[in-house]
This record gives structure tokens, sequence and C-alpha cells, in this order.
């Protein structure tokens, strides 16, 4: 019988990794009845590691025998006062591509990978995947109305010229949200100076390329936004249909199973 397998790639905050791990303890649940089924994690290594995340993907691989856990090589990356965490943060993933592409060829030699879940953080991987033929799905960790922006994005910037941090009264409206003060924008596209706002309009501008983008929320709770991202009016300029949205949430941590100090750290990052 042929092995399959579902590999999963997360930027390396404390949050998104809990929350990736949550997703894979789903997948792993709806495909438990499957022979030869598991789902690889990739994690990174050099870049806001955590003392306790080891100890966490020990104790998930142990609970969760379908699950497991491979961890890149260090990459070396230098963070300074003049440049945004996040753009350090992008700068770092970028420097992984060549291990996710290594690693990926090297599954492929045993399994068919039927699926590679990817966060926000992890778009420079996308093209990896996808010439290798591998379907690319997004996993979006905020909800559907963050989620509702982003997809909106590239249309927001392409009608604005000045940082949104200089907008200061200035409404945005966006399908799916209540007009939004331009100087409340997430922090990573304040400043059009920030590599990081190129970074997260690179994210954005690939949204739509995805296979299916799955969301920590749950349908009732955000009709409005969900419909606007499913009908595409948050992709005015897709010429095709937009990639179908799978509310999965909400997603939320076992105390006893991250770890007490584990789960404050992703809390203290949100």
């Amino acid at each position: 019988m042929v092995k399959t397998t579902i590999v999963m790639y997360t930027s390396p905050t404390v949050g998104h990794v809990i929350s990736m791990v949550e997703l894979a303890k789903l997948l792993s649940h709806q495909h438990q009845q499957e022979q030869d089924f598991s789902i690889t994690m990739l994690l990174t290594t050099g870049f806001l590691d955590h003392p306790s995340i080891d100890p966490y993907v020990n104790r998930i691989s142990t609970s969760h025998p379908l699950i497991s856990f491979y961890r890149f090589p260090s990459v070396a990356v230098t963070h300074s006062n003049t440049q945004s965490l996040a753009a350090t943060g992008f700068q770092f993933i970028k420097r992984n591509v060549v291990n996710v592409e290594s690693k990926l060829r090297e599954i492929t030699q045993t399994s068919v990978i039927k699926s590679f879940i990817i966060d926000m953080f992890c778009t420079s991987a996308m093209e990896v995947a996808s010439t290798m033929g591998i379907p690319v799905y997004y996993f979006f960790t905020s909800g559907a109305a963050v989620l509702a922006l982003c997809s909106y994005f590239p249309k927001i910037h392409s009608e604005t010229a000045v940082s949104f941090k200089e907008m200061v009264g200035v409404e945005i409206v966006v399908p799916g949200n209540a007009p939004l003060n331009a100087a409340f924008m997430p922090g990573p596209v304040l400043d059009r100076e920030d590599p990081a706002y190129w970074e997260m309009l690179y994210f954005c501008e690939h949204l739509s390329m995805a296979k299916g983008i799955m969301v920590n929320t749950f349908r009732e709770l955000e009709v409005v936004a969900v419909k606007a991202v499913e009908d595409g009016a948050c992709f005015p300029d897709l010429k095709r249909s937009p990639p179908p949205v799978y509310c999965i949430g909400p997603l939320i941590a076992d105390p006893q199973e991250s770890g007490t100090a584990l789960t404050k750290n992703a809390s203290d990052q949100h």
C-alpha cells in the first residue's frame, strides 16, 4: 500500500507552532482509520527558539503517534534595531526554503504528499511545493475578518501611496469588515519603508493561489467575513474562482499538553 502524508510548515513563533499542532491533531483524528498515513511537521532552528518547544513536540509525538516532527539545521539570521522583528522573521523563513525543498524531495521518495500546509509567514516555500506538484493550503491562525483584510490588501495597496501610519483618521473599507482606521492596520503593514510590508503584500497576493484556506474560526461566528472571501468580494481582480475556505476552529490548545510556560508565551505574542 502507498504511504500518504500531510506536510505542515509553520513560522517559529510559539503561537503559530501551537496552532499548527492543534490542526495536526485534528487532521490525525480524521485520518486515524487510514493505514500508512502520517503527518510531518517541519520546524525551523535559529530564530525565536523557545526552550519549551522540544519537550512539547516530544509529548505530542508520544500522545499522537501519527504526528512526527522534523527540525531543520540551524540557520543564522541577525536581527537589528533598524529592522522590525517581522521583517527578520520573513528573511529567516526565506533562508530555510532550501531546507524545505530538500525535505519535501526526501519525503516523496517514500510517500505521496497529499498536501503541504503553510502559515502566512511561510509563503516563500509555496513555489517549491507547487513546482513539485504538491497541493498547497494556507492555515490562517487568525479569524475570517483578518483573512478578508489580507485577501483584499493587494487592492488597498494599489489605491494608496503613503504609509498607513501617516493616514490617521482615514477609513479603509474592506468587504466583510466594519470600516477600519488606516492607522490601526496590522503592525507589519503600517510602514511602507519596512521590508515586512512588502513581504506581507507578497503573502496576500498568494492567498488566491492556494488550493484552499483553512481558518481558525467557525462559520456562524463570522458569516459576513467568510462569505466575502468565498464569494470573491475580497479578490476583486481575480479572474477565476477564489480558493475554498474551510472554517476549522476554534482550535484551542490543551494547557496540560502544551505546558503552562509555553501557553503563556503564546498568549503574550498576541
